[in-house]
C-alpha cells in the first residue's frame, strides 16, 4: 500500500462527498423555494398556505445551516488528517501519558481527547441551531441553562460509558491476537444489548421526566391495540418533550423487562385518541415486521466488516502516513488506528447511504400498511398531516435529495400509499 495513493484516495473521496452534499443541498433549497407560493393540490384542502410557507422557510433555513456544517466538518476533518492535527495531538499525548500512565491509558486518552475536541468544535453550530434556527420558527423551548446542563450530563454519561468501552476495545486489539476484531465485535454486540436495557431506565431519565400515562380511556385503547398486535411493554409513559422542543414524537425503547412505549406530551396535546392509536399502530408495524432487529443486524454487520478491515489496515504503515499521521514503531498504535477509522470511515460510507435510506423508507411504508389493518386509515392520515404541519416538514422536497437523505417517505408518497378516504379531509 502506497501512502500517496491513500492520501489521494481520501482527498478525492472527501472532495467528492462534500461536492455531492453541496449539490444536493442546492437542489433542495431551489426546489422547495420554487414551490413555496402554492400548496400542492393533494394538500390544498388540508394544509393552509401559511403552514406550507413556514415549512418551506424552515427547510431552506435548515439546509443553509447544513451547508455551513458541511464546509466546517470538511475543514475539521482535513485539519485532523492531512494537515497534521491528529499527528500533533497523538505525539503530545504519547509523550505525556505513555511514560507515566502506560500504553492503555495513552490510547484511551487519545480516543477521549479526539471525542472531546470534536464535541467542542461542534458547539457553535449546535448553539446556533437551537437558539437561532429553532427559536426563529417557534420550536425551541430550551433555556441556555438547560442547554448547558444537557451538554454537561451528556459529556459525563459519554465519559462513564465511553472510557471503559474504549479501554476494552484497545485492550482486545493488543491482546486478543489476529482474531481481535471478532472479540471486539462481540464486545460491541453485548454493549449494544446492554444499552437497550440501560438507556430507557437509567440514561433517558437524566434528561427528561417520564410519567405513566394517566388518561384512563386512552390507556385502555392503547393496551387493547397492543394486545391485538401481540405486543407487551413494561409500561406506557409520557415524556416532557415540551420542556425542550415543540416537535412531537412517539417511540418504543428497550427490550425484555425494560421495553416501554413513550409518548411526547406535545404529541398527546395535538392528536385525538384515534390518531394516537394510529401512530402507535405504525410503531407496532415496525415491531411486527422486525424492522428494529433487521436494522440492528445490519448495523452489526457493518461493524463486523469495519473491524475486519481495520485488522488489515492497521498493519499497513501507509494507512497512517497517508492520512497525515506518523506512527511510532516503538509505541502501540491500536488506539490511533481506531481513531482514524472513526474519522475517515463516514467519508466513504456516505456513498452507500442512499441504500440505507431506501431501506428505511420501505420499512415506513410497511409499518403504515400494518397500521391501517389495526387502526382507522383516516386517523393515520390525519395524524400524519398534523405531524407534518406541526414539525414544519416540507411537502415539496427535491426528489434526488429524498433518495439520498430521507429515512421517511415524503408526504405526497406516504399519504398516497394509504387507503383513500371516501371524502376529502377537512382542514383542522
Amino acid at each position: 500500500m502506497n501512502s500517496l495513493l491513500v492520501s489521494l484516495a481520501f482527498a478525492l473521496a472527501l472532495v467528492a462527498s462534500m461536492l455531492l452534499r453541496v449539490w444536493l443541498i442546492g437542489r433542495q433549497v431551489r426546489h422547495v423555494a420554487r414551490h413555496r407560493d402554492a400548496v400542492p393540490p393533494a394538500f390544498a384542502a388540508t394544509v393552509s398556505l401559511a403552514a406550507h410557507q413556514k415549512a418551506a422557510d424552515y427547510t431552506v433555513a435548515r439546509q443553509r445551516l447544513e451547508l455551513v456544517d458541511t464546509a466546517w466538518s470538511t475543514a475539521v476533518l482535513l485539519g485532523w488528517t492531512l494537515l497534521g492535527g491528529l499527528d500533533r495531538l497523538n505525539h503530545g499525548l504519547r509523550d505525556l501519558l505513555l511514560p507515566q500512565a502506560g500504553a492503555l491509558a495513552y490510547q484511551v486518552g487519545l480516543l477521549l481527547a479526539v471525542g472531546l475536541i470534536g464535541s467542542l468544535l461542534d458547539l457553535p453550530l449546535a448553539w446556533w441551531r437551537t437558539f437561532r434556527l429553532e427559536q426563529r420558527f417557534g420550536f425551541n423551548r430550551m433555556t441556555p441553562g438547560l442547554w448547558l446542563r444537557d451538554g454537561l450530563i451528556g459529556a459525563f454519561v459519554g465519559l462513564v460509558i465511553g472510557a471503559p468501552l474504549a479501554a476494552l476495545l484497545v485492550w482486545l486489539m493488543g491482546s486478543a491476537g489476529a482474531a481481535w476484531w471478532l472479540w471486539a465485535f462481540g464486545a460491541l454486540a453485548v454493549f449494544t444489548l446492554l444499552m437497550q436495557g440501560l438507556y430507557p431506565t437509567v440514561i433517558a431519565p437524566l434528561f427528561n421526566r417520564f410519567q405513566p400515562l394517566d388518561d384512563h380511556a386512552l390507556r385502555e385503547r392503547v393496551e387493547a391495540l397492543m394486545q391485538r398486535c401481540g405486543f407487551q411493554a413494561q409500561g406506557l409513559y409520557v415524556m416532557d418533550g415540551s420542556k425542550r422542543s415543540a416537535h412531537a414524537n412517539a417511540y418504543f425503547t428497550g427490550f425484555g423487562a425494560s421495553k416501554r412505549v413513550v409518548f411526547f406530551d406535545t404529541l398527546l396535546a395535538r392528536l385525538t385518541p384515534g390518531e394516537v392509536e394510529a401512530v402507535l399502530a405504525h410503531e407496532l408495524g415496525h415491531f411486527r415486521h422486525r424492522h428494529v432487529i433487521k436494522r440492528v443486524a445490519l448495523m452489526m454487520g457493518v461493524w463486523l466488516l469495519s473491524l475486519a478491515l481495520l485488522g488489515w489496515l492497521m498493519k499497513q504503515p501507509a494507512f497512517y502516513t497517508g492520512l497525515g499521521v506518523m506512527p511510532n514503531l516503538l509505541a502501540p498504535n491500536d488506539g490511533l488506528a481506531l481513531v482514524l477509522l472513526m474519522l475517515v470511515g463516514p467519508v466513504f460510507s456516505f456513498f452507500i447511504s442512499p441504500l440505507a435510506a431506501s431501506s428505511s423508507r420501505r420499512h415506513e411504508f410497511e409499518a403504515d400498511a400494518y397500521a391501517c389493518t389495526q387502526a382507522q386509515p383516516g386517523d393515520l392520515r390525519s395524524a400524519l398531516l398534523k405531524l407534518y404541519e406541526d414539525n414544519a416538514s416540507t411537502l415539496t422536497p427535491d426528489p434526488m435529495y429524498v433518495k439520498v437523505h430521507y429515512s421517511h417517505p415524503p408526504a405526497v408518497q406516504r399519504l398516497a400509499a394509504l387507503p383513500q378516504p371516501a371524502t376529502g379531509l377537512q382542514r383542522s
